[in-house]
């Protein structure tokens, strides 16, 4: 399929799902959703929870530090003593603590940073009951903090803000579950591998050569890997594998899975505060800015590699192929990556570390933006509605008008929060960077000296931080320091952010609405979406310019122009 006939069905598909999954979930999460009663009640009785009792911001978020805390012990447990665990055909042993560590924060905190080769790694039990688990609950946990935050503007004068264990548990059985099946279908229809058989062995009888193919119960957990923008694949290949993804409609079928959520979640924000013209809004400035992304990437990956044009080579069919998905090309690989990179999932079907450049520039600093384009799922709707707040709150200086947001006063103590939020991210992926450069232990990490190199160390702490996922694939992960530093970042990553959003809710659920009148800042117009836009791209350029002149701007530059 072309890009063209590629990029207009998923517009449109993207389209059709903002409208009905964006109402279903926010029918799901004001309770009028209860087909499915009969196993939600007894999940509430087993465990002593009283559905109809509301939570403070403060117990919400001890509730989800709480249960986030027991599941990093549980995975951890699980990989650690999976060699004396059932399903393991290939007899895989423990493993070691400084992965096992690294590999429980990054499934539990919805990054998905694999520091091993799954196929070599991990046992089905661990595949199945540990990490695939926890990208359907870790996905349920983001959506739940952006619902939280979502009351928090739709409620006035209340203490509570939801409940956090009725939350994830309608999401995850109402929402992901239901999904992730039918689309699990879909995918073995195609292909896809579903088996507990081990590695299937061929033998070449003709040239003499044995081959063991990896498989496994794969195909459902690529689909959430997709739908929960988890991004963590069975297989170290990832989407290139054909085994995860073996066609062409699978392969759109990814596109349209890791961004249906995230786009969703700006109706379902719309319908529950009851305009769906500020739900317009926000997916109109995620919109832009992915369409830019998309375009720049693409491009720079269009003309070819500088490198090998230096060489003496000048004409490169096809653009830069190097490390792409041979059977879909440029085009589509880039959709794939910026699509993953975008929404913090991560997954891929090429090789990040062999684009250009500007192509790499774009996957980075598409994760630099703070991943609200559209973000992962729930995360990239809450961080969106902190650019928002600081947006609203810069607008109304400027003009002289109140700033308000859908009603309530943004006064000094929700603009400190929403900074704090925003401010987060690019704090920690610059310290743990300056760290990583000093040390000789993470400066042994990169395969590449100079400024690739320093791309290498900057990217992956960068996808880390913003529970992304993806790799520049160049960086030797799996040591004890960066396993350890990773861990940190991805903890910090999720939790610094989430603890300032569920405040934010607090406040915002307790007050009471305003009045709108003739001074009141407008937020649902092409204006305030510009301002969004505004906001996130100079926050994120005043951040992270230095660091990325050290990197693939200096780099770019050492083999020719710049354009």
């Amino acid at each position: 399929m072309s890009l063209t006939w590629t990029l207009v069905l998923l517009v449109a598909a993207l389209a059709i799902a903002w409208r009905f999954l964006g109402s279903y979930m926010a029918a799901v999460f004001e309770g009028r959703v209860q087909f499915l009663g009969f196993l939600e009640r007894p999940i509430y009785r087993l465990a002593g929870l009283d559905r109809t009792r509301e939570q403070t911001w403060q117990r919400y978020g001890t509730s989800l530090v709480v249960y986030s805390g027991v599941a990093i012990l549980v995975v951890y447990g699980m990989i650690r003593l999976q060699g004396s665990l059932p399903l393991d055909p290939q007899h895989f042993g423990a493993v070691s603590p400084a992965l096992s560590w690294n590999t429980a924060v990054s499934f539990v905190t919805n990054t998905n940073w694999q520091n091993y080769s799954g196929e070599s790694t991990m046992s089905y039990l661990s595949q199945m009951g540990a990490l695939a688990v926890q990208q359907f609950v870790s996905a349920s946990v983001g959506i739940a903090v952006a619902i939280a935050l979502v009351r928090g503007f739709s409620r006035n004068g209340s203490p509570t803000i939801g409940n956090f264990w009725v939350d994830i548990v309608r999401c995850t059985f109402y929402v992901l579950v239901p999904i992730a099946i039918a689309f699990s279908i879909v995918f073995i229809a195609q292909g896809a591998v579903q088996t507990f058989a081990g590695a299937a062995q061929v033998h070449d009888v003709m040239n003499g050569a044995r081959q063991s193919i990896p498989r496994g119960p794969i195909a459902s957990m690529e689909v959430i890997k997709q739908l929960g923008t988890n991004g963590g694949g069975a297989l170290n290949a990832n989407g290139a594998a054909p085994q995860e993804n073996p066609t062409g409609l699978t392969n759109f079928l990814s596109f349209f899975l890791l961004l249906v959520i995230p786009f969703a979640l700006t109706y379902t924000f719309g319908k529950m505060v009851g305009s769906i013209r500020q739900g317009i809004a926000l997916v109109a400035a995620m919109v832009l800015l992915f369409g830019v992304w998309f375009g720049f990437t693409s491009w720079a990956e269009s003309r070819g590699n500088p490198a090998v044009a230096a060489a003496g080579v000048r004409y490169q069919p096809g653009g830069n192929m190097e490390g792409k998905e041979v059977r879909f090309g440029v085009a589509q690989s880039v959709l794939y990556d910026v699509a993953s990179t975008q929404t913090s999932t991560g997954s891929v079907d090429g090789s990040n570390d062999s684009y250009t450049p500007i192509g790499g520039m774009g996957l980075l600093t598409g994760m630099m933006l703070g991943e609200v384009t559209p973000g992962g799922a729930g995360s990239g709707l809450y961080t969106i509605l902190l650019f928002a707040l600081i947006a609203v709150f810069l607008g109304g200086l400027m003009v002289g008008r109140t700033p308000e947001y859908l009603g309530k006063k943004i006064q000094a103590r929700e603009v400190k929060l929403a900074a704090l939020g925003a401010l987060v991210m690019p704090l920690v992926v610059l310290v743990t960077t300056g760290v990583a450069v000093s040390l000789p232990a993470g400066r042994a990490g990169p395969l590449n000296k100079g400024p690739h190199g320093f791309t290498e160390i900057l990217y992956a702490l960068t996808s880390q931080t913003n529970n992304n996922g993806s790799a520049f694939a160049g960086l030797s992960g799996n040591t004890a320091f960066y396993n350890v530093i990773g861990g940190v970042d991805m903890l910090l990553g999720r939790f610094a952010i989430i603890v300032p959003v569920l405040a934010l809710a607090g406040v915002l659920a307790a007050k009471q609405p305003v009045p709108s009148s003739a001074g009141t800042f407008k937020t649902d117009t092409p204006l305030f979406s510009g301002l969004v836009v505004g906001v996130i791209i100079i926050i994120g350029a005043l951040t992270f310019f230095p660091a990325l002149a050290l990197g693939p701007i200096v780099e770019q530059l050492v083999h020719g122009k710049f354009f």
